[in-house]
């Protein structure tokens, strides 16, 4: 029962996104889905000392108000499914503590958002939890300074690279009164074709992506006609375009329907290079733009596949290639 071929699960009782709510950095709010967000800070440290206490309290902040949004207190929440990029997922970790809810950390770098509604909308499914708030976040200054160089140096940006995304997202999951349901999730494989530039992580990502969406319409037995949108996330300008040329290679044509988070949320005066990447870009899409046309009745079915990149700086280091991932959740709009 839910098993649709060899790495998706349909649900069954069809849980519902009863919330959801986007925070983003100034930055983000100057791009192009600047009129979708429910909140754009007016700095980067929102009050905080350090950024990664910034991150920390984006994330809390998303999930308060995704709560608040979806008619629940947080008595109401039965579990917290949430991770980030930093060492031990400390934004996700801390924000926690202030819940006081059962907390369940993942990592799945920049898939995260996609992973935590696919963990989230199984439990609901099987009736072991009511509501599951599902959230990640990054912050542009803690993650430049984790994973390449100290902010104060000043490096140079390479063209291939992106920006990562100062924001949080949060959706809540549960059998309330939604017109928006997820339907079925395809879990990914760890998927490496050999890229080891820390900076290119649309061309690190792009093969997983690949092989998960090849995997759903398999498995689900669809095409890629069958979808008002398949969006990716965030495989950026240049990932995006290698992306095309895979499936296309592969038999699988994506046309018009097809966007990439990392490629919508920044304009091209913005000097982003490829677009925008980090665990809250592809939350803060899906949860400002997309679950809103879905509200409006512009996209009733999207194929949601976020994507990441699992390396480390030890890893970098050592010269390892980077490994990719990428989860799919297919979310429909009655």
């Amino acid at each position: 029962m839910g098993r649709m071929g060899n790495q998706t699960i349909e649900f069954l009782s069809k849980p519902k996104i009863i919330g959801n709510y986007s925070i983003v950095g100034e930055k983000e709010g100057n791009g192009n889905l600047k009129d979708y967000f429910d909140y754009v800070l007016k700095n980067d440290t929102f009050g905080e000392k350090t950024y990664e206490n910034c991150e920390r309290k984006m994330i809390e902040h998303a999930i308060l108000n995704a709560l608040d949004k979806s008619g629940l207190r947080t008595a109401d929440l039965d579990l917290l499914v949430c991770g980030d990029l930093l060492n031990q997922i400390i934004s996700s970790s801390f924000a926690a503590r202030e819940f006081d809810v059962t907390f369940l950390g993942l990592y799945g770098a920049c898939s995260t958002m996609a992973e935590a509604i696919a963990v989230g909308a199984t439990f609901v499914d099987n009736k072991y939890f009511n509501n599951v708030a599902c959230a990640t976040g990054s912050h542009f200054s803690t993650v430049e300074r984790q994973y390449r160089f100290p902010l104060e140096l000043g490096n140079q940006r390479p063209p291939v690279s992106q920006w990562t995304v100062t924001g949080a997202g949060c959706t809540v999951i549960g059998e309330g009164n939604s017109n928006i349901s997820i339907c079925n999730a395809t879990f990914g494989k760890v998927t490496d074709y050999g890229i080891n530039d820390v900076n290119n992580m649309g061309a690190a990502m792009a093969p997983a992506a690949m092989r998960t969406l090849i995997t759903h319409f398999e498995d689900t037995n669809t095409t890629p006609d069958d979808y008002d949108l398949i969006l990716t996330g965030d495989l950026g300008k240049l990932g995006s375009e290698i992306l095309l040329d895979l499936m296309e290679h592969n038999g699988y044509k994506l046309k018009d329907n097809y966007n990439d988070c990392g490629q919508m949320i920044f304009n091209n005066n913005q000097k982003t290079y490829q677009g925008g990447s980090g665990c809250g870009c592809s939350a803060v899409v899906l949860n400002s733009y997309v679950l809103k046309k879905m509200k409006e009745g512009k996209y009733k079915r999207v194929l949601f596949g976020a994507t990441g990149a699992l390396l480390s700086t030890l890893s970098s280091q050592q010269g390892n290639t980077i490994p990719g991932i990428c989860h799919a959740v297919e979310i429909r709009g009655e």
